[in-house]
Parts: structure tokens; sequence; C-alpha cells
């Protein structure tokens, strides 16, 4: 079922790649980690991509399914689905080794294989096969769900209906599910229990699956339905059978059968139980524990379909993505489950004409931007002053408005673009902090009916897209007429940045390789030079132009409509391309185009245009080395010789039946006919001369040059020369001079030399030597000054291309040639060797790729390695360093690295960094270190402020004083050994950006609780984050009841009710904890509900669910609506709805009793039904364990919010936090209820259980330094001594003492952590990308 994958030698150049552009085919599978990279599958292979700087990290090609050999190469299937594991960084150093668990990403593919990879070490780590090979089941979705606290279960869809779990540990298949004859579309997990996922299916099939184990007994399943209209896709069903041959659709997944009806769900992170699904032409949200749908709403008319829905994490907005590129917004009302279209973005706007148009696949929401958000708003206020903005800075917007709200987009579309967007939410100023008032915002298409809401359009001009779109400095998109019915809060939509990959499937492969007598293209006498870049024709009919030291595309040229056929370079900055289409049957021919494109100005230009079809189509081209001269191959016709100036010019025609064609490379002057000269033509003494003097006899090679423009090129003494096969076998060489062809006259080889049987179909020419293939697989070599010649059969199919190696000065040999078959593998051949298939090197250097063209990389200096430039199958582009054997290299020198890349600003990813220098910064940004010792690019936007970032080129001196204190725990000297250890990072600047670094500036002295979630956030931990921000909320709400229950006499203190309201407002002297609007907001919305434990947030947050059932019919939803009006504590309203159940109800009797008769409180079939009788009668604690006992743990918390204080709700928030650390693995939220249970003890052993010392050490320091604000803040400085005296009476923290033995067992265990993470940093080469 599984087999084990060797890794890849450390310098395998895998990451010297460019992925081909995604498809349809990859279903739109991507996804983005919390940490901030972005994977995205692009035919067979997988790219990660850093979502900040949207720059290319690396690309993993996956090989084909079954081994391929060099003989038998077969393509790999499309991936169709990605997923991070969710995993943290592993910090049990004491246990283990560090590893990259925590980048660890599974892959799927179309025949049912699913792959982890480990993308650092760009390598597979696991394959898991699916249980009938030949069966070829594609994957349609993959999603991990958690089964114990340190693993997760892979939860894969696969075929049309069928659900699989794998334990990635074990490599174990646990679990089966077969949902025939429905269609399942995505599976997702549940944010508020990682134990919990849903599957949707395209008719409206749901189903919820529960890990309550590792085994198949302990999975709990349950069916639902959502009604839907499927008349569409009952009739693309229909047609899809129909189409169906053999039954060969059996297997295919539903995106593959009907790519354009997409079924798409995701959970709401604001409230449980809820999801919102899209269907193609309608929104619905759905309520899983009611069982009904509370909302649904169709399309308005003009409105592309539904592709994906993306919840926002923070506030109560839902983005919807349409497969026109267009990002519709839905905005919930207040006090409902109603959600209206607000406006209409464009996620992909055209920048010119395409046809096609590119296709829509995906789009993505950032996870770490709201959590940086929660941390920037609680630790400053939300308006910042117009002369902190940053007018050049897309992230700053200096505008009279409140920003409510910023979410970080990305889209991907099937052109090779990735964009970037920043949607940012603004309202007016009388708006509340970070709120949006969204029941006054309905400007729009409603209509409401009861519970179900159908959306309708009543605006033709926001039928047609929502809104007018306008572009301000290039970038920016705003709307112009959605908000001017809504004050309150307008949505804006800004590009912020662009990737652009490889356009369209690669076609054609062009390597410049001038000679010395090439000139620059914008005229002189400067010779030409070879230039690191690669031209890749395209099948949409562009050009892009590939920086292999940077491995980015740098340009890209729209020149034809049709496919790229051929492609040269004119020197170092000139294209020349062909495509040609044919015309209709009646007419006849074909329209050939070609076309110059100059690098420089953009500008095409096109030449040998005529007026009518011609009968017979361009077949190649052929460009001399120093681009003067151009052969056009026909099919079937003559050859074509062409001088290529400013306005080509065509020499003469020369009607010979050739076959092949080749110029030599490089070109250099004609040897002497009297003697041929053995010595190399970029031999080291003649190099400069030879360069000057044909630099000052090429004029007609400057395009800028209008004198020689129409020139003959009589006075031109240097000449080129290309060598030809005939159909008949016969070979020949011929030499231009100007405007003259004339015989080379090269010395002939022996008579036996030529074969009779093998056509010759591909060649390759380097003074002195012309390589031949032909089609029975027979190299032949044969030098023209000497007549020497020799061959050797490679037992392949046929050749059809041959390319010599780059000259390297002072060599004599006879040179490396890559040979590429026409089953599309290849090999390199040493011609020197006597045994040249023995010393070869084949396919396995890039196993399961099927290669289209290849070409050597020229070379700039005499120490570079030979790499091979290779456009693959599956439209990548590779760079591969070929090593044979180093007898060609001069003596003494060592190749260069070829992992040195350019790129146009650092890769600021800490968690790209080797596993122990990222904990070494984590524990640097906790501990707390000036913003100064960040090297930022820019320094005009942070210098501002009292937190000032200045940029260092050298950190000298003691390295400590760059903390902001000595560390309250472990070894002082630490720090300096781990900022020694990150220096080489800070240098180039690629631990944080300029924004990154300024956000770090403003919370760096706002507490350690707000440094512990700025770090967490930073490696992607959000679950770890939002503990650190509701932890001072949760040690206030302790501290409050450990105050009221203290026997101690505090002055003022029992005068006053001392909430956590009344705790928050004081503190606000030192800064470190932010007033209570700062807090209360940010809490009481977004991704910190997932920390709720307040009782009035659990309150409120119950109560205002309930009205979203009240129209609900059926004995079931009355039941739910009877225990959520006891939970909340209404029982007027519980038992007014018992009286109110209809006689014939079967309900009716028990309704009755339980409204009136106490003693039935209980019934031993429905133990929820009783609840209510309890709290009638005062008995809220047991009727909290009653709820807690059935499973309903939030409903017990809720109660016990609504009725219980002090101790017995302590009760209740302990044993829910037992269940959640046991039952949920959901350490973070079990800590917090922890903490307001007053259960540190507790706490700290589930930390130190999980192996966690620094974040153990970690919690003991927050929670004294809050617990000494809140008694410095509450008591006062006024009296000195009164204060002094009432700390001494003051109640202590509970389980922190340190003089217990489990806070200096910690410390110690701190320590030892500490010096195991300086000796691994030790151990660890610094990252160099």
């Amino acid at each position: 079922m599984s087999s084990p994958i060797l890794r890849p030698l450390p310098n395998e150049s895998w990451n010297c790649m460019l992925p081909g552009p995604p498809s349809r085919n990859n279903f739109g599978s991507a996804d983005l980690s919390p940490s901030g990279l972005l994977a995205f599958a692009s035919g067979s292979s997988v790219s990660v991509v850093d979502s900040n700087s949207l720059q290319l990290v690396t690309t993993v090609p996956l090989p084909s399914y079954s081994p391929s050999t060099s003989s038998t190469a077969s393509l790999s299937p499309f991936l169709t689905s990605v997923r991070w594991t969710p995993l943290p960084p592993r910090r049990d150093l004491l246990a283990t080794e560090p590893s990259s668990s925590h980048l660890i990403l599974a892959a799927a593919d179309r025949h049912g294989r699913i792959s982890l990879l480990d993308f650092r070490l760009r390598s597979i780590i696991l394959s898991i096969d699916p249980p009938d090979p030949s069966s070829k089941t594609g994957v349609q979705d993959l999603c991990w769900v958690q089964a114990r606290p340190d693993s997760f279960l892979l939860a894969a869809l696969s075929g049309p209906s069928h659900i699989s779990l794998y334990n990635t540990s074990t490599c174990r298949f646990i679990f089966k599910y077969d949902a025939s004859p429905e269609y399942l579309s995505c599976v997702r997990r549940d944010p508020f229990d990682s134990r919990h996922l849903c599957i949707i299916g395209l008719k409206g099939f749901l189903l919820s699956i529960k890990m309550l184990g590792e085994s198949e007994e302990d999975i709990a399943l349950k069916k639902f339905l959502i009604r839907t209209n499927c008349k569409e896709i009952l009739k693309l069903e229909k047609d899809a059978a129909a189409a169906a041959t053999g039954g060969s659709s059996t297997s295919t997944p539903a995106s593959a059968v009907f790519p354009l009806y997409s079924v798409r769900l995701a959970f709401s992170p604001h409230w449980e139980h809820v999801i919102y699904v899209t269907f193609p032409r309608e929104l619905v949200v759905f309520d899983m524990k009611y069982e009904t749908t509370l909302f649904s709403a169709a399309l308005p008319r003009g409105c592309s379909k539904f592709l994906d829905v993306l919840p926002d994490p923070n506030q109560e907005l839902v983005y919807c993505a349409h497969i026109d590129g267009k990002l519709s917004i839905w905005q919930r009302k207040e006090g409902e489950q109603i959600h209206i279209m607000c406006t209409m973005e464009d996620l992909m706007p055209s920048f010119g004409s395409y046809v096609p148009s590119p296709s829509f696949l995906s789009v993505l929401i950032s996870q770490s931007e709201p959590i940086l958000q929660n941390i920037s708003k609680i630790c400053s206020k939300l308006s910042t002053a117009a002369s902190d903005m940053d007018f050049d800075n897309p992230f700053d917007f200096c505008d009279d408005t409140l920003l409510v709200s910023k979410t970080h987009l990305i889209s991907i579309s099937d052109d090779g673009k990735l964009w970037s967007w920043i949607l940012t939410a603004e309202g007016t100023g009388d708006m509340q902090n970070g709120a949006i008032s969204s029941g006054r915002n309905a400007n729009v298409f409603e209509e409401s009916t009861n519970a179900n809401t159908t959306v309708s359009s009543n605006d033709e001009s926001t039928a047609d897209g929502g809104r007018q779109l306008h572009k301000v400095n290039g970038a920016r998109i705003q709307q112009s007429k959605s908000t001017d019915a809504r004050p309150d809060v307008t949505f804006k939509i800004s590009l912020v940045g662009q990737l652009q990959l490889l356009s369209s499937t690669v076609t054609m492969l062009a390597v410049p390789s001038p000679s010395l007598t090439a000139t620059l293209a914008r005229g002189g006498n400067s010779p030409a030079v070879a230039v690191p870049l690669v031209a890749l024709g395209t099948q949409n009919g562009t050009i892009d132009v590939i920086d292999v030291s940077a491995n980015a595309v740098a340009a890209g040229f729209s020149v034809h409509n049709s496919k790229v056929r051929g492609l040269r370079w004119l020197g170092n900055s000139r294209l020349v391309s062909f495509s040609y289409t044919e015309v209709s049957e009646k007419i006849g021919g074909y329209n050939n185009r070609l076309v110059v494109t100059c690098l420089r100005s953009g500008l095409n230009r096109t030449f040998r245009a005529l007026q009518k079809p011609e009968r017979a189509p361009v077949r190649a081209l052929r460009a001399s080395s120093s681009g003067r001269y151009l052969l056009i191959v026909f099919r079937d016709a003559p050859v074509e010789v062409w001088a290529m100036t400013k306005n080509p010019i065509m020499l003469r025609s020369l009607a010979l039946p050739f076959t092949v064609l080749e110029w030599t490379l490089p070109t250099v002057p004609r040897p002497v006919q009297n003697g041929p000269s053995k010595q190399s033509p970029l031999s080291p003494n003649g190099n400069a001369a030879a360069a000057s003097e044909e630099a000052a006899s090429s004029t007609t090679a400057s395009s800028s040059d209008t004198k020689t423009g129409s020139s003959d090129g009589s006075h031109d003494d240097s000449s080129e020369s290309f060598a030809f096969a005939l159909v008949n076998g016969a070979l020949g060489v011929f030499e231009v001079h100007g405007r003259r062809i004339r015989d080379f006259r090269p010395k002939w080889p022996s008579s036996s030399f030529v074969s009779s049987d093998g056509l010759i179909t591909a060649m390759a020419y380097c003074l002195p030597h012309v390589v031949m293939g032909d089609r029975s697989g027979v190299v032949r070599w044969w030098d023209v000054t000497t007549g020497h010649s020799s061959s050797f059969n490679t037992h392949r199919e046929g050749i059809r291309r041959i390319k010599f190696s780059p000259a390297v000065a002072g060599d004599h040999s006879r040179g490396r040639i890559a040979v590429l078959f026409y089953d599309n593998t290849f090999s390199v051949f040493d011609l020197d060797s006597p045994e040249p298939i023995a010393n070869s090197l084949l396919q396995p250097l890039c196993p399961g790729t099927l290669v289209l063209e290849l070409d050597w990389l020229p070379l700039w200096t005499e120490n570079d390695p030979l790499v091979l430039c290779i456009a693959g199958a599956d439209s990548s582009f590779r760079l591969y360093e070929v090593n044979i054997n180093d007898k060609r290299r001069i003596p003494g020198r060592q190749p260069r690295n070829l992992k040195e890349r350019f790129r146009p600003m650092p890769l600021c990813c800490p968690i790209l960094l080797p596993t122990p220098h990222a904990l070494a910064l984590r524990m640097i940004l906790q501990l707390g270190v000036k913003p100064s010792w960040f090297n930022t690019l820019g320094t005009t936007a942070i210098d501002r402020g009292p937190q000032s970032i200045t940029r260092t080129t050298s950190s000298t001196g003691d390295l400590r004083s760059y903390m902001i204190e000595l560390p309250p725990v472990g070894d002082s000297v630490v720090p300096e050994l781990l900022l020694k250890v990150l220096e080489p990072y800070r240098k180039e600047g690629c631990i944080f950006d300029e924004e990154r670094a300024r956000l770090y500036a403003t919370i760096v002295n706002k507490g350690c609780a707000a440094r512990f979630a700025f770090a967490a956030a930073t490696f992607g931990e959000v679950s770890e984050a939002l503990f650190w921000l509701q932890l001072p909320l949760a040690m206030n709400h302790l501290m409050s009841k450990l105050v009221k229950k203290s026997p101690e006499k505090v002055p003022f203190l029992e005068d006053s009710e001392l909430d956590d309201t009344a705790l928050l407002s004081r503190i606000t002297s030192k800064g470190k904890l932010a007033p209570e609007t700062g807090w209360r907001d940010a809490l009481s919305k977004g991704q910190l509900r997932l920390m709720a434990f307040d009782q009035e947030d659990l309150w409120k947050s119950a109560n205002e669910r309930i009205p979203w059932h009240e129209k609900l019919e059926g004995e079931e939803a009355i039941q739910n609506r009877i225990h959520d009006l006891v939970s909340v504590g209404n029982l007027e309203g519980a038992v007014s709805l018992l009286l109110s159940t209809s006689p014939e109800s079967p309900y009716f009797y028990p309704n009755a009793l339980r409204a009136v008769v106490a003693a039935n409180m209980v019934r031993t079939d429905r133990s929820l039904s009783g609840i209510h009788l309890l709290c009638a009668v005062g008995r809220y604690q047991e009727a909290c364990s009653q709820l807690q006992d059935a499973g309903c743990w939030t409903d017990a918390a809720t109660l016990a919010a609504a009725h219980l204080k002090g101790s017995d709700y302590a009760r209740v928030l302990q044993r829910w936090a037992d269940h959640v650390l046991s039952a949920e693995h959901n350490i973070w939220r079990a800590l917090i209820l922890f903490v307001a249970a007053g259960a540190m003890q507790e706490a700290l052993a589930a930390l130190r259980k999980a192996q966690q010392p620094d974040t153990a050490s970690m919690f003991i320091i927050a929670c004294r330094e809050i617990h000494a604000d809140i008694i410095t803040n509450v008591l006062g400085s006024d009296d000195e001594s009164a204060s002094s005296s009432n700390k001494d009476t003051m109640v202590e923290l509970p389980g922190l003492n340190p003089e217990y033995d489990d806070v200096i067992a910690v410390g110690e265990f701190y320590g030892q952590y500490q010096r195991k993470l300086v000796h691994l940093c030790m151990d660890s080469q610094p990252f160099s990308d």
C-alpha cells in the first residue's frame, strides 16, 4: 500500500525549476498555511510560494506513478489536491532530534496516489498507493483530522464517492466509506473541534465524521441533507452517463466529470455547528445542530456561478468566489442569520485581450493576518494619526475613515498568475472599533421570506458585476457605486503584488549563445555577451523570458495568436519566432507569421508578410550565433536565407531536399584553407583580440545601424557556416559571407560513414565537429577539418535533437552532447570517451519527466558547471547540473554553487529557517529584542515614532544589549549565543520585512503575553497565539474570583464590584495591558471566540442564536429550542414553548408533565428533557453536570454562565478543560479554561506532559507579570505604605509559587532546553536560499 522513496542528494537542483501554469485538471488545488506559505499544484508538480512577498520558494516535481527507466518514461499524473500538515514545529528537543515535520505537505493525484512531501528536502518521504492501482481512482480532496494530541489522520475523497482515512505514521488504512451514488465535492475540518470534519456532495448530501479514537470503531458518522435545486446536476449526470463508454467514468472524481459545477463548504469561524455551503447558484447557511437551513440566497441575475466560499476569520463577512474571477462580499444582518451581498470585486483584472481568456481557478484567505490584526488592535489604538502613515506602503491607508478590517487574499488563474490582494472594510468615525454595523447596511438585493431569503438584482448596473472598477496608481481598485447607499462601511480592494509563472504550455525553448562576432543590438562595437536568459515559446502564442539567475519570469511578450512553433535568439537582445495557421479547406494553404521581438523595447516587428496564403508552412528556424543570418525551413519547399538587419532581407533560396540544418556554435572567423588550425577558436591568448577585431568589422548586426541596413555586406570580412544533411544521406557545409553562399570545402569522411538505412533526423555543429543522429538511434561525429569520423549506437528510438555543450577556453576535446530521443527522454554523451554509452548520463537525472526541448546554458566563466535547460511535457522549465567527469575543468578551479540565486528582495519567512534556528528566533522574540536589531530594507516608514527601527549592517560588542531586558528565567548568556547564530540572517535582512518589524516594534513593550502571541503567530501557531491573547482576561477573571473570596479586608475593594471590566479598566498606566475597550472589542469577535470562557461572552453568544430558530417548526426543532432557552436562563420562554405543544404531538404529554411536575425531571430515554426542571428548582450544578455527561459542554458552560458564580462556575470550567485536553486534544483551549477556573497546577502539568518546556516557562512568566500588574494597578501607588501593606495581604497566585516543586522543575527543564537548543544551532548551517 505504501512505498518508501529515496531522498535526493542535497546538491540535486530541484530548486532550479519553474512550474507550468496550473489548470482545471489540477482541480484548483491550493493551500495557504497559517505561517504564510502557499502551496499549489501545477501539472504534476507542487510549488511553494511565500505569500507575503510572492516569491517562489521551490517547486517539487512528483515522479510518475509507475517506476520509469531510461527507455520507458511515462508522464506523471496531474496533482489534484495539496494540504499542509497542521502540526507546529516540534519543541521536544530533549526527547527527539529536530525535524521538518511542520513542513510536511500532502499531495494527491489523478491516479489515486497520496504522497507526503518534505519540500525543504525536496523529496517524497511517504507514498500511499490506492488499494487497486489498476483502477486509477483519482483523489478529489484531502483534509487532516486530529486523532491524538500529536498526530493527525489524513482523510481523502477518492473517485466519485469514496471516503478513506489513513494513518500516515503507521501507513495503515483505517476506515473507508462509500457514499454512492453521490458525487462528493470537498472535505473540511471544524475550527471548533479538530476531530470533526464534514464532506459535501453535489446534490446536498452532507456527511459528518468525528474521530473519537484511532480505530474504525471510534468513528462517529452522521448524515444530513441540504435541500437545493438539483435539475442542472441531474442533467449533467445524464449527459456524462451517455458519454461514458464501458463504465470508464466510475472512478473519476466529481471535478473531472463536472469541472464547472462546484459545490463547496466552509465552517463558520464564529458560530459552532454552522456551515456555509455554495452550490453553483445558491448560498446556504446550515445549522448542523438543528439539521436545518437557516438561510439561502440565490445569485442575482448576471452573476456567474459560485466557485468557493471563504468566511472572514475576524468579521461577520463571507467571501464567495465566482468562476469568472469575481468576489462577492456577503454581510450578516445583526441579530439574524441573513446574509446580504454588499458588493462585487474583481480578482482577475484584464490587462489586455487574450483569446481564450484565462480561467479563474481558486482563491485563498490568509489565516496569519487576522491574528496579527488582533495583536495590533489589542496592543495599540485602532486608528493611527495621519503623521504616522506611510503613503507608499499599500498596507497603510490614510483616510478620514476608520479601518474596520483588513483581509489578505490570493487568487490563482490558469495563465500562471498569482494575484495578491488586500481587501479593507472602512467605516466612518462614529462606528465602534472593530465592529461592522451590519443591520443598517442593506442597500441591496434583498427579498426575505421567513427563514429563507432569496437574493435578486434590483439594479442593472449591479447585476452586471456589482459596480464599476477604477484603477488608482495602477494598483488599487476601488468601488465607485456600491458604497453610496451604505455610509457606514465601504469595501476597497488593492492589488499589492503579482507573481508571473510560465503563462502556458511550453512548446519551444531557445538559449542565447552569441558568438564573438555578434554585437549589441543597440549598436556600437562592443561584443555581445552571453546573458542569463532563456526564451520559452508557449501554446497561447506568448514568449516568456526566464532569468535563470533568479529562477523567475523576467518578461512576457504576447507575439502570436496561436502556438509558437519556432523560436531562436538573434544575438542576446532579439528573438525571432514563427507560427502558422491553416487556411480553410476551400482555399487551402497556410498563413505563416514571422516576428522579430526586441527585448529592450518590447516591440514586435513582422517580416516576410505575404498577402496570400502559401502552399507550405514554415517547419523550423535556424539563426546563426551572431544573429546576422536566419534560415527559414519550409515543409517540402526551398530553404530561404535571410540577413537579419534592421529591415530583414532575403539573400537567396536554396532548393535542396534538406532534412536538417544547423549553424556552427560558436561562430568564429573562417579557418585557413591551406592548413586547419589545431588551436581552439576560444583559446585564452586570442580571446580579446578576436573579439575586438570581429566586433569592429561587424556592422550589419546592429539593428539600429541605418547606414548598413540595406548593405549587401560585401565589405564584411567575417563569415559563418552551417552544416546540413539531405534526404539521400549526403552531408555538406555551406559558408555564408555577406550575400554570398559557398561551399565550405570540408575534409570528407570515409564512404562508410554515411548510412543508407538511417535518415538523419538531428544535427549539431561546433567547429570543427559535426554530430548527427538518425532515426535508428545511431550517433555519428565528423571533423570537417581532418575528415576523422566515428559512430556509436545508443540502442534507443530515433534521435530528435542534439546539442553541443558550451566550449571552455583551453579545451581541445570533442565535447559533450545532449541527445533528445523521440520517446521524450535524453542522455548526455562524452565524445572523447572510448565507450560513450558506458559513461553516459541517462534519464534518471529527472525521472518521470518527458522532455520536449533541451539546450545547454552558456558559460559566463570557465568555472561554471555545465547546466542543461529542459522544457518538460508537464510545461515546466528546469535546470540540471551535469557532472559525468570533470576532466574538462581547469585544474585547481572549483565549480560555483548552482544554488546561488538572485532575489529582488530578501525572502523573509522565518518558518523556512532550519528548525533549531527557527526555535532560536522564536525564543528571541519571546524574550524581547529591541527593534533596532532588525535589518530591514527601508527605514523611512519605521524611523518615525517612539519605536524607531534603523538599519544596521553589523553587530559588535555585547549582543545582549539588543535585548530589552535580561531574561527572568534560564541562562542569561543564551540570548547572546542565539543572536550570534541568527546574525547571518539579520545581515541579509531576511528575518522580518519592514511591515512585520514595525508591528513587532509596537508590541515589544506591551507585556510578555503580547510578545508570546506575536512569536506564535509568526510561526503559524494560531491557537497558541489566541491563548496568549486570552490569558490576561482569564487571569483577570481568576483574580476577581480570588479577591471576592479572600478573607483579608482590602480597602476600597469591598466597596466596589470588582469584575473583569473593572480590573481591566484600571490597568492603564504602564501600557502593558490595553484598556477594556481594546480587549473586549477584539475578544467579542473573530478568532478569539474559539477561546471563549467568560460568562458574559458565553451567554451573549448563546442568546444571540435563539432568534435564528424562532420560526423553525418540527418536534426536534422545538426540543432544541427549549434546550437553548433553558441554557440561557429563560425558563419562562421554555415553559411557554412546552405548553404550546399541539395535542396531536407525541410530545404533548411529556411536555405537559415536564412543565408541571418536577418529579419527572429526568427520563432515561431522553436525559436532556429534564434539564429545565432541574433549573426550575435551583439545582444548576446538577443540571450542568448532566449536560456535560451528555456531551453538551458548551451548553453546560452557557447554563453555568447564566446561573453559577465563583467556585461553582470554576468546577464547570475545570471539568470542561479536562474534556477539551483529553478528548478534543486542544491544549490551548484547555489551558485558558484551566486558568479561568484557577487550576494553575493542572495547566502547568498539561504543558509539561506535552513536552513544551519553553511554553511552560513562558506561561509562568506571563502569569506572574499579569498578576503583578493587576495588583499594582488596582491598589495604586498613592500611598506607598498603605500599598505595601495591602500587597502583603493580597492573595497570591495559586499554583505558581516559586517555591513549588513543579515550578522549580519547569525552570530546570527550561535551562536544559536552552542548552540543547544552543548546541543544535551551532551544529546547523545557516540556510541560504
